[in-house]
């Protein structure tokens, strides 16, 4: 039994399993979704000329997978009453990524952390109410966090959203050969 379980990867619950490859269907299923992640399954089928059952049974595998994260909405935050957005540079300890990590995502208005290389080691982006509430998210929140040694902000003036868009056509229309 230990033997069957090392072979298939389920003995390590702490490693990934090797990705499966994607082929041109699932590429072109991911290109829709990302564009209209309400797109039904039945349009996503037509527009790949598979059966509503194959691109079911294909989505939940790119889920199950981690393919597919999850479903969201692109949100404009100044809308939502995000009106100050910041990039924040962090350098931290050392070999506390996780557990800097972990806090945060606590942090209301975090909507992207990276471990990155370079002359910091973590980018961070925020959205928040303010520049007020900007303010007290770093300096309260962010440089209390014991693991952090320096900040950096960088106030983002204006975001665009470069995901998939209707104006590259090569990106949408280039649907997969019939299965």
């Amino acid at each position: 039994m230990a033997a069957e379980q090392m072979a298939d990867g389920s003995g390590n619950p702490g490693r990934t399993p090797p990705a499966r490859p994607l082929d041109s269907t699932d590429r072109a299923i991911l290109r829709i979704l990302q564009t209209d992640g309400r797109a039904s399954i039945r349009a996503v089928a037509e527009r790949v000329h598979v059966s509503r059952a194959n691109a079911y049974a294909r989505i939940n595998r790119l889920v199950e997978d981690g393919v597919i994260r999850g479903f969201s909405a692109r949100v404009n935050h100044e809308r939502a009453g995000e009106a100050a957005s910041a990039y924040i540079t962090l350098k931290i300890v050392q070999n506390s990524w996780r557990a800097v990590r972990e806090q945060l995502q606590a942090l209301p208005g975090a909507t992207h952390i990276a471990l990155v290389s370079g002359d910091f080691d973590v980018l961070l982006l925020v959205h928040t109410p303010d520049n007020q509430a900007l303010r007290e998210l770093v300096l309260t929140r962010i440089q209390a966090i014991p693991e952090v040694l320096s900040t950096r902000t960088l106030l983002v003036f204006e975001e665009t959203d470069l995901g998939p868009r209707p104006d590259h056509p090569t990106e949408l229309t280039q649907d997969a050969p019939p299965a």
